[in-house]
């Protein structure tokens, strides 16, 4: 072998290593965007469940005067929530909880109020936020399952020796703490004769 045929054989090496360590960072750029992106529909259904509830809790208070603290409990959590917008997943995920034991709670309030559960405004609330709920679980499995993605190709050889050299980290999965919240809400939606 001779020395041109030896360094034009290194030269081809380099070149290979250095597309391979450029396809496993796009991946890994993508893979993180995919991440970001699956938040991103996470955050769109927690707001929006945050701006139904002040039509909620206006609905209720018509109908239930003597039920301040339960409502003024669910206006905190909301509030809470919304402070919480840019809090790390896992931080994010124990307010939301609490704001959807708020929420499970006022819901149980309103069964003790047949006026209240006949109301069409309320009806109509109250499907809008199940329908709501359904989204906001559908963006936690398609983010968790982004967050695996990512985590596997963190810690997959070769790329994690890319994902460490680039400061890629792993994401955190969208997960409820404790198993009773972990339970939606159960709406009723129409009389059911209760």
């Amino acid at each position: 072998m001779t020395l041109g045929s030896l360094i034009g054989a290194l030269i081809a090496l380099a070149v290979l290593l250095l597309v391979w360590a450029v396809l496993i960072y796009n991946r890994l750029v993508a893979r993180k965007q995919q991440t970001q992106e699956g938040w991103s529909g996470i955050d769109v259904q927690l707001k929006r469940r945050a701006n139904l509830i002040p039509n909620l809790v206006e609905t209720v208070k018509a109908y239930t005067a003597h039920e301040r603290r339960t409502l003024e409990s669910l206006t905190e959590m909301r509030r809470r929530a919304l402070a919480a917008e840019n809090a790390p997943a896992g931080t994010r995920a124990a307010v939301e909880e609490r704001l959807g034991s708020a929420l499970g709670h006022l819901f149980a309030v309103a069964e003790n109020y047949p006026d209240l559960k006949a109301s069409d405004s309320y009806l109509a609330l109250q499907e809008e936020l199940s329908d709501i709920e359904d989204h906001i679980q559908m963006a936690r499995r398609y983010y968790n399952g982004t967050v695996r993605n990512l985590n596997t190709l963190i810690d997959s050889f070769p790329s994690t020796l890319i994902a460490q050299r680039f400061g890629f980290m792993k994401a955190d999965y969208y997960e409820v703490d404790q198993a009773a919240d972990r339970a939606l809400p159960q709406l009723r939606l129409g009389d059911d004769g209760a």
